[in-house]
């Protein structure tokens, strides 16, 4: 049985990610099974224009099957962990150096491996539904699938790593259509009630028509507001000295400061300082160095205590409340985030 189910016409591939219970986390076989028809309709002149949609109404995919992963991982099956990932990563870096348009319509939950598979095409349309992370700190994880490309870049940064980018790596805070819009990862807005005209419209092979007619101006963001106090937090320095601002009362004593500093302290801390680590590197490196590097972090991280501690506080007994080892940000070993980069 596949998760992903394909049709053609007037010149437009589609792929349905069809796995609701799961909201269409991506397995081994997904992923497969969607490499081959973008792989195919690439080089297909027929193909003009590739639309990924899904058949799930509160999802447009989750994520990866970490639990898999997870799974692997306690085995000492390394091998097993690195194809996962491999494959993962090379179906988004097809999807990213995609030589035709590429659409994505996020009409729900889209996080992880979700982000993978849309945030790197040309077209990324999102409804007042969609919810976007990267969560994978909270995993003892790193933001993988080109993160370390992509955050760093947002709102169009190129310089150094973006502060924005910075905080959701590290917090793993959802985002809206707004504010999605707000900092580069969506392209348009469409309200919910008309993504499906809108792609029997892309359907129909009008693509360009399609998004002039059926875009909206986007929702308010209030990501950009907080884009101040987010600079002024993460715009240089350690997670050390990050969590240090947030304990400094010239902020104030506001939600937004009290949120994000019980996030960081709740967070595994061994994924804290990989993820900024990994963020900085590749805001000065090429796609295909990013993933590289992903890949190799993403299997030695999986060995570490707090990947499958993670996973089991979130997703296998879900009770939230992991024990990290080390268990505070003080207690971290530089030398030890030096070895997952191999250094």
């Amino acid at each position: 049985m596949s998760y992903i189910r394909t049709r053609v016409a007037n010149g437009v591939g589609e792929v349905v990610l069809d796995r609701p219970t799961a909201l269409n986390a991506l397995d081994s076989s997904m992923i497969r099974d969607l490499y081959a028809p973008l792989l195919q309709w690439r080089d297909d002149p027929e193909i003009t224009a590739v639309l990924v949609t899904s058949a799930s109404g509160r999802a447009f995919c989750a994520g990866g099957d970490i639990k898999s992963v997870r799974d692997a991982a306690l085995a000492r099956d390394l091998d097993r962990v690195r194809a996962y990932f491999a494959e993962e990563y090379r179906l988004d870096e097809l999807v990213a150096t995609y030589p035709k348009p590429y659409l994505a319509l996020l009409d729900g939950v889209t996080m992880g491996g979700g982000l993978g598979i849309s945030v790197h095409g040309a077209v990324r349309v999102v409804s007042e539904k969609a919810l976007l992370a990267m969560p994978e700190t909270a995993i003892g994880f790193i933001p993988d699938v080109g993160a370390s490309h992509f955050l760093p870049r947002l709102r169009g940064t190129t310089a150094r790593c973006d502060a924005v980018g910075m905080y959701l790596g590290l917090t793993g805070a959802r985002v809206t259509a707004g504010d999605a819009l707000a900092v580069g990862l969506a392209t348009h807005f469409v309200p919910s009630d008309r993504i499906g005209a809108l792609a029997d419209r892309i359907r129909a092979g009008l693509w360009q028509d399609a998004l002039d007619e059926f875009a909206e101006p986007a929702p308010e963001s209030a990501l950009a507001d907080r884009f101040p106090d987010i600079e002024q937090v993460f715009g240089d320095g350690t997670v050390a000295d990050i969590v240090t601002r947030l304990d400094d009362d010239a902020l104030g004593d506001t939600a937004w400061v009290a949120q994000t500093r019980d996030a960081l302290r709740a967070l595994s801390p061994t994924s804290l300082y990989a993820t900024a680590e990994l963020l900085r590197r590749g805001g000065e490196s090429t796609l295909s160095e990013c993933f590289a590097r992903e890949l190799d972090v993403a299997v030695r991280i999986s060995v570490e205590p707090d990947f499958a501690e993670g996973v089991r506080a979130v997703l296998v007994d879900k009770d939230r409340n992991p024990a990290w080892s080390p268990k505070t940000l003080e207690d971290i070993d530089p030398a030890k985030i030096a070895a997952l980069f191999g250094d």
